[in-house]
């Protein structure tokens, strides 16, 4: 590799770095505090916390790394354009279309990482992060051993408990259950513990008072107790539906058994093929990305003024590509023969780089031109 593509793709791939660790920063803090207030909320612990974030991240990555390709094109190229290394390079004899080439072997890099996490990483992440999420869903210290709070564990349930020792005893329980049409009953007991039972988990109460009220008769009723066992696991009814997505599935799943995922998720054959392409079409959004933000900038040339022009046209050029796989999302979603569309960003985004690299190019082959025809007069 000559020593000027090896200088730039260094550039490149140092800028990149940059921006991809600043974006998943923002974007995991911003998904983290969302996460924060549903887990913490709930009762789960900082470990479970940090597990479900941790899960999240690949996802988190594979959504900015396009945006961190696409930025560090364009700040490498507008910082070569304003030190006029890109103005000394051209002088030698390289056309756009040649410089272009660092920035290529750079999207292709970029790609290859984007097919690790759309292919793998992502879809082992969210499928596991699903399953945990079926698994504390049944947690009975995250549903109701919380100290100081009402909670309602379920419809015509109210749960209280005013302490929670550090021997697991619970002190100054309420339970009230109205989920019996003709009659409403209140327990309310000085301790309490949390057991497992062969069925599931109880509350063996102490000390305590048992009032039932009639409904009918408006009679209400009490009795105290020294012990009583309340079962609590259909409070605690665990969701085991995973709502598999076809995200979820496995690239290589998709490709061999395509018909039988759709029917494992419960969605169309079209769905399906839309996924398995729309991963491969995210990886080539990195590449197009950073040579459509490399291209537009060549087009300005050296300016005292800078080149923020050209940045606000590759902005609206990467909104139209944006655009374009919105507009063909539908579609390829409800006809499986319709999947090359998915492709058509990264087409015309390609199209749009070889446009522009062709105008830059075009005051290159005019400058050469004329320098080549003042050698043969003076000669």
């Amino acid at each position: 590799m000559p020593r000027f593509d090896r200088y730039m793709l260094s550039q490149l791939m140092v800028l990149f770095g940059f921006f991809a660790l600043v974006l998943v920063a923002v974007y995991w803090v911003n998904r983290a505090v969302i996460l924060f207030d549903r887990l913490i909320a709930d009762g789960h612990s900082a470990g479970v916390f940090l597990e479900f974030t941790a899960l999240s991240l690949p996802g988190v990555i594979a959504l900015v790394l396009p945006m961190a390709s696409f930025a560090a094109a364009v700040y490498v190229t507008n910082r070569m354009i304003g030190d006029s290394e890109l103005t000394v390079v051209q002088a030698t004899g390289y056309s756009p279309w040649r410089l272009a080439r660092p920035v290529l072997l750079f999207g292709v890099i970029v790609a290859l990482m984007m097919s690790v996490l759309t292919h793998f990483l992502v879809p082992a992440s969210i499928s596991q992060l699903k399953q945990r999420e079926v698994e504390i869903s049944g947690s009975v210290s995250a549903r109701l051993l919380r100290e100081g709070t009402f909670l309602h564990p379920g419809p015509g349930v109210t749960f209280f408990i005013r302490e929670i020792t550090p021997e697991g005893e619970l002190r100054d329980v309420y339970l009230s259950d109205r989920r019996t049409d003709d009659r409403e009953t209140t327990y309310t007991a000085e301790r309490a513990y949390v057991v497992q039972g062969e069925t599931g988990p109880r509350l063996v109460m102490v000390s305590g008072l048992a009032q039932t009220l009639r409904l009918e008769t408006q009679a209400l009723s009490t009795t105290l107790f020294q012990d009583f066992t309340y079962d609590i696991s259909t409070l605690i009814v665990q969701d085991q539906n995973l709502n598999l997505r076809p995200r979820h599935l496995s690239t290589g799943d998709m490709i061999a058994r395509p018909q039988e995922m759709a029917d494992l998720v419960g969605v169309r054959l079209a769905r399906i093929t839309e996924e398995l392409h729309g991963r491969f079409q995210q990886a080539l959004l990195g590449m197009v990305s950073a040579l459509i933000g490399f291209a537009t900038l060549l087009t300005g040339g050296f300016s005292r003024f800078g080149v923020g022009r050209q940045i606000v046209l590759a902005i609206f050029l990467l909104v139209v590509i944006k655009l374009v796989e919105s507009a063909v999302t539908d579609p390829t979603r409800d006809h499986a023969y319709l999947w090359p569309l998915v492709y058509l960003p990264s087409v015309v985004g390609l199209a749009i780089a070889a446009v522009v690299l062709h105008l830059a190019a075009r005051p290159f082959r005019h400058s050469r031109g004329n320098a080549a025809t003042e050698e043969e007069v003076a000669a």
